[in-house]
């Protein structure tokens, strides 16, 4: 009985640690006899709720030793961590094969190790579409399934430490879709984005800022303020406003000077570079169009939130 009780205990634990709790509260063990036919055999239930612990005082390597110190562990058990070890391991090599039923484990068992061997298999598979039509389709499916199964913080690592380094256009587009399908937008880890030195990684924090949040409450309403102020105040016209004579007329237009050297027409992208007046493709978000955006969601959460 008491090995029952130590093993029931140690699956509750790793299920609650998987899916990132650090406690079980309330947890209750009930034992049961089963009888029948002249034999008989004992059932143990484990019921409790996985929680998460915030407490300053609390130091990490304390929430990994309340996951050891088991006195069994079942065979079950370690054979999944052997798995779960060799395809980390795959992955770090390049070597991994992406089955479905190596899909399957990898998202059952969320192992948020191997994120970067999948997106740089995304990338390959885009690169390589015309030669594999389909394959980069199937992939961002998965994707979205195995990022959609971790861990909400987890998400936001991977997700803004990837869109903040990633250098191939089309992976971060597919990384945008999943911050947006995914309502994982998030202010700090915006305005972290917008802060940054590189020009191209501010603008994916520009595109970012008009994606929503599954909720929003009276913080959220002054954060947006604060973002919606800080684009506006940061990213102003790159292009130098100008004036020319019409032809066959004497009245003159307002154009715009690009740094490319290019003159072009008002609200017109840059005959040359391609960006308009902000320094912005039609591919990515203006920030005035943002601003409007973000202005006009304040304007409907106040409706309802004073």
């Amino acid at each position: 009985m008491t090995s029952l009780y130590n093993e029931a205990i140690e699956q509750i634990r790793n299920t609650a640690h998987e899916i990132g709790a650090n406690c079980v509260l309330g947890l209750r063990l009930d034992m049961d006899e089963i009888s029948g036919k002249g034999k008989s055999m004992f059932m143990i239930s484990a019921v409790g709720t996985a929680a998460i612990i915030e407490s300053p005082n609390l130091k990490s390597d304390i929430l990994h030793n309340s996951f050891i110190g088991l006195e069994n562990i079942s065979a079950e058990r370690i054979s999944i961590l052997r798995k779960k070890k060799n395809i980390i391991l795959e992955a770090n090599a390049g070597t991994l094969e992406l089955e479905d039923d190596t899909w399957d484990f990898i998202i059952a068992n969320q192992i948020d190790e191997v994120f970067p061997y999948l997106l740089k298999k995304l990338s390959d598979e885009i690169g390589n579409n015309h030669n594999y039509p389909g394959s980069a389709e199937k992939t961002t499916k998965q994707l979205i399934s195995y990022i959609d199964a971790l861990p909400e913080q987890k998400k936001l690592d991977i997700l803004y430490g990837a869109i903040s380094t990633e250098s191939n256009d089309l992976v971060v587009q597919k990384i945008l879709e999943f911050i947006k399908n995914l309502n994982l937008y998030e202010f700090s880890r915006c305005m972290e984005l917008l802060k940054t030195p590189d020009f191209t990684v501010q603008k994916r924090g520009v595109k970012i800022a008009a994606f929503d949040k599954s909720f929003y409450n009276k913080q959220d309403k002054k954060e947006l303020l604060t973002l919606n102020n800080y684009i506006k105040t940061t990213f102003t016209e790159k292009g130098t406003r100008t004036t020319k004579k019409q032809l066959l007329s004497s009245k003159e237009k307002e154009v715009w000077v690009c740094g490319c050297g290019k003159t072009n027409e008002m609200d017109s992208h840059c005959s040359g570079c391609f960006q308009d007046i902000y320094g912005f493709k039609k591919s990515e978000s203006n920030p005035v169009a943002v601003t409007n955006y973000i202005e006009q969601k304040i304007e409907l959460i106040s409706e309802f939130i004073d």
